[in-house]
């Protein structure tokens, strides 16, 4: 009888090539693009079949812990572990730490499954086929990759070119090739059996971990002794800091892939994307009568070949022809769908100045584990919030050195306490917190709460703030 496949998901990249949506706080994998559920929430639900899969874990940052924590709430999916790295060190190093983690769970023979969170695949049934054929092959002592069958002579993604028939069905990999030229990547198709590398794996971990000894054992060691010192902090395990920096910074891909003699690979048919571009968004997104993909608030007249979308102010496009037109609360970006892949380059020269560092980092909507608040306006000593909190949750017990704020009810019924008195706020009504004085904010309701804060003072940041109790293990903002 097969293993049940351990999905490992990787959630800590900071993509770049999606701005303004993407930000390095609030990345593509966990922002709403297409539909109701982000990314990394399709992710989780592609791996929700009990008959197929354990409880997936994931790896991700410290940043996005309590993002994965509470989207995987959101779609009533419970994981096997979320471990936090405590610095970026690629995808090697972290896949490594994964494995460790689920040996001590699953055990050495377990077979686990690499997904990115932030691809866009349709899981019908020649995806169900691919994941058959990679289980079955994999227990046959190979690492499997999912090659794609190329639509077009695409150059945003690397190839794998198929080598002599294994009996399972999939194929040796014959070799890896590099992100091709234009001319190059026509000749692959043309010649055949080279397809797409789709970055989603499939292996045993006492394989994949004795690949890592040998192939790179600075990080099989680095991630090792990370797991083994893991500090469990609330649902998160936390790698050690000192030995997972140890680790070199270097991909799955140069580590292992392209130096075992166990690499297989199972050509597959499903609809994927790495949605690694604007361009790519318009590939897959369902197009009107001029071949527009319209999404959000917009209204577009005699454009062609466009992609626009707002999450925010309603745009007007009109006259245009193959762009982007992309509005986030804050920032909008427009360029040529053909020169999607270069978005990377823009947000480089945004975060090199200092007037518009903050447009790569944060959105005006920041998300916390209770729920999160939007920056409505800010002026000379004063800032305007809009505070939600989930139903059951709430703040830390705090206090600010150098501001003060008026919160006003505006939906649902809040429990505030301040100092030694609590009370509570339904719809309209409002109150004072001083400067300096214990405070808290909970939402003891079933429906959304949502607040308007006032605040003001010498200095807003999010950094003044001291935190005397939090039921997440917060020590800031």
């Amino acid at each position: 009888m097969s293993l049940k496949i351990i999905p490992v998901i990787m959630a800590g990249g900071k993509g770049t090539r999606l701005w303004p949506l993407s930000r390095s706080s609030a990345p593509k994998q966990f922002i709403h693009m297409m539909g109701d559920r982000t990314l990394f929430q399709e992710t989780l639900e592609r791996v929700a079949d009990p008959a197929l899969y354990e409880a997936p874990i994931v790896i991700t940052n410290q940043d996005f812990r309590f993002l994965v924590a509470e989207q995987a709430r959101e779609v009533g999916l419970s994981l096997s572990g979320i471990l936090l790295e405590p610095v970026a060190r690629n995808t090697a190093a972290a896949i490594a730490a994964a494995a460790f983690f689920l040996t001590e769970r699953f055990g050495e023979d377990a077979i686990l499954q690499l997904l990115a969170s932030d691809h866009e695949i349709d899981a019908g049934e020649s995806y169900r086929q691919a994941i058959e054929l990679a289980r079955k092959t994999a227990e046959t002592g190979k690492i499997v990759t999912f090659g794609i069958t190329p639509t077009e002579p695409a150059t945003g993604y690397g190839y794998i070119e198929q080598g002599d028939a294994l009996p399972s069905g999939a194929f040796r990999v014959k070799r890896f090739v590099e992100k091709p030229p234009q001319d190059k990547a026509e000749q692959m198709l043309a010649a055949g059996g080279f397809y797409w590398n789709s970055g989603i794996f499939m292996c045993s971990a006492s394989l994949l971990l004795s690949e890592l000894l040998e192939f790179a054992p600075d990080v099989y060691q680095a991630a090792k002794e990370a797991v083994a010192k893991a500090k469990t902090d609330l649902d998160f395990a936390r790698l050690d800091y000192d030995s997972f920096a140890r680790s070199p910074d270097i991909s799955i891909d140069y580590a292992v892939m392209e130096k075992t003699a166990n690499a297989a690979v199972v050509p597959s048919t499903f609809p994927w994307s790495d949605l690694g571009s604007w361009d790519a968004v318009w590939k897959l997104g369902e197009k009107d009568e001029g071949g527009n993909v319209v999404l959000g608030n917009a209204t577009v007249v005699n454009t062609e070949n466009s992609l626009i979308l707002s999450r925010s102010t309603h745009l007007a496009v009109q006259g245009l022809k193959d762009v982007a037109v992309i509005a986030s609360e804050d920032a909008v970006y427009v360029g040529r769908l053909d020169e999607a892949q270069q978005v990377g380059r823009l947000v480089k020269q945004l975060a090199a100045s200092k007037a518009t560092l903050s447009l790569t980092e944060t959105h005006k909507t920041a998300y916390r584990p209770w729920g999160g608040y939007t920056s409505l306006l800010q002026g000379d000593r004063f800032q305007v919030k809009r505070l939600f909190v989930l139903p059951g949750k709430k703040l830390s017990l705090q206090k600010h050195f150098h501001r003060s704020e008026h919160w006003v009810c505006v939906k649902g019924t809040a429990e505030v306490t301040i100092g030694d008195t609590v009370t509570y706020l339904r719809e309209n009504e409002s109150l004072y917190i001083p400067q300096g004085e214990l405070h808290r904010l909970f939402n003891p309701g079933r429906i959304m709460l949502e607040m308007i804060e006032v605040q003001t003072g010498s200095y807003l940041g999010e950094d003044d703030i001291v935190r005397i109790s939090d039921e997440f293990g917060r020590e800031k903002s």
